[in-house]
């Protein structure tokens, strides 16, 4: 498992979201260089327009450790 926080402290990082479901307010962005990690992300930790997002859209955000697992927050297109 990738650690988010001991690699990047609190750094931008980038990534393209990968799954998107609009009707629950969620999706999955994999993180770039890390083909098989992806992170949850709630439309909350959106900084634009959640319904402007669309699946293989290039995206900077920065991880949050939350009681259920890493997500995704900050997130603006690139």
């Amino acid at each position: 498992m990738f650690q988010y926080k001991q690699k990047y402290g609190g750094i931008q990082l980038k990534g393209v979201i990968k799954k998107i479901m609009y009707d629950r307010n969620y999706g999955f962005v994999n993180v770039e260089g890390e083909e098989e990690e992806d992170v949850f992300f709630h439309r909350t930790g959106v900084k634009e327009d959640f319904n402007a997002l669309k699946e293989g859209d290039e995206v900077e955000f920065e991880i949050e450790e939350t009681d259920r697992g890493k997500q995704a927050i900050e997130i603006v297109k690139a």
